[in-house]
């Protein structure tokens, strides 16, 4: 954080190539977060861009009271809201008859790329409070109090966001009648 603090004063004294150091450490994980937010590469991307470019221009908002990648997912966090906003819900498509293979073959390989696709549509189509809590604790690993952060949450209610959205993972999941293998996979 001390790091992130020293270049933040750089960049408000008018030294705006060391944006770029900030930008450089946190660009992976916020486009991560974004992707798995909203599924499309080319959106994560774009968002990002944003992200950072808004971060820029509010970087005189930021007070330090919190870390700076908190400020910054927060900023990421609301703007794929938005976009999630603008577009239509996702719908789950269930995914039956998948089972986990003990090697690696071809086919076992294969057979682990769709179930992670599933996963990704089954976690896509949950509600957006519970898919935000889970992606920034099982992805970022972010604690309670980052997502907090992040979030405008009390740290408790990030936990029962964080409960209830696995519980609601695991109903999906085992509806779809492909939960054992994944439930083990995910510890949900």
């Amino acid at each position: 954080m001390q790091d992130d603090l020293a270049l933040i004063e750089r960049v408000r004294q008018g030294e705006q190539e060391a944006y770029a150091g900030l930008v450089n450490k946190y660009k992976h994980r916020i486009y991560v977060f974004l992707f798995r937010m909203l599924g499309e590469a080319q959106d994560a991307q774009d968002l990002a861009q944003e992200v950072f470019i808004k971060a820029y221009f509010q970087l005189d908002t930021f007070t330090g009271s919190s870390q700076f990648f908190t400020w910054l997912y927060r900023i990421a966090y609301c703007r794929a809201i938005d976009e999630l906003r603008r577009r239509k819900p996702v719908k789950s498509v269930p995914i039956h008859d998948l089972e986990f293979a003990d090697t690696l073959t071809p086919e076992s390989i294969c057979l682990a790329k769709e179930q992670a696709a599933s996963l990704r549509e089954q976690v896509m189509a949950l509600p957006e409070s519970y898919r935000t809590v889970l992606l920034l604790r099982h992805t970022q690993e972010l604690s309670y109090k980052e997502i907090g952060e992040v979030l405008d949450l009390p740290p408790d209610t990030v936990q029962v966001r964080l409960y209830r959205a696995r519980k609601k993972l695991r109903e999906v999941l085992t509806a779809s009648e492909q939960g054992g293998g994944l439930h083990e996979m995910l510890d949900i």
